[in-house]
């Protein structure tokens, strides 16, 4: 007897066969984020991903948000060297001082920023002109690791005194928050997104 063919959407390649993973992908990743306390998340979490799999972060999220104070800026500012110790003895999150040190300063960072310029939101949004740059990448190979966009956005957030934000990490902020689609043309998620 012949098999039947499967009838599931076709996703973006990375989304994999991982249920967490696949869910991010189908739920999350790539929908536009206007809320600053989840661009905060968002920014901690791209930053703690530098080095390791996005996969080890998403395990670890429950555990980042119970170390962080669900990603309260205004609570993580206020951390000092005993949150600090504590948080590098934590094995829900990824225990690399730097990084942790990193989430603190950009908390505080944060602060200022949403300060000057009324939200974290209006400011990262403007880089788009409000709105979602719509990429029509056929295959994984051709998404860029960085472009001139995250570059701008990258030099701006050091200029501003915000730590692990290189290119890279600033494109996978983009890309996570739905500034940009990067879902592939095949990918039912494009086009749910505003590919065309």
């Amino acid at each position: 007897m012949p098999e039947a063919a499967s009838t599931e959407a076709p996703r973006c390649p990375w989304a994999g066969s991982d249920p967490l993973y696949r869910a991010y992908h189908d739920t999350e990743w790539g929908v536009p984020v206007h809320d600053d306390r989840l661009l905060f998340e968002f920014l901690t979490l791209e930053g703690a991903q530098a080095g390791l799999s996005w996969l080890t972060i998403l395990r670890k999220r429950e555990g980042y948000r119970r170390a962080f104070a669900g990603f309260d800026p205004e609570k993580v500012a206020r951390f000092g060297e005993a949150e600090v110790a504590r948080l590098l003895t934590d094995p829900a999150i990824v225990r690399n001082r730097l990084k942790i040190g990193s989430t603190v300063d950009n908390a505080r960072a944060f602060l200022t920023l949403r300060d000057q310029e009324g939200s974290f939101d209006a400011y990262l949004w403007r880089f788009v002109d409000g709105t979602p740059v719509q990429n029509a990448w056929r295959t994984l190979a051709e998404v860029p690791a960085s472009t001139p966009l995250s570059d701008a956005l990258s030099r701006d957030l050091k200029r501003r005194g915000f730590r692990f934000v290189g290119s890279t990490i600033c494109y996978s902020l983009l890309q996570a928050t739905g500034l940009v689609n990067d879902h592939l043309t095949d990918c039912f998620r494009w086009r749910e997104l505003g590919g065309h």
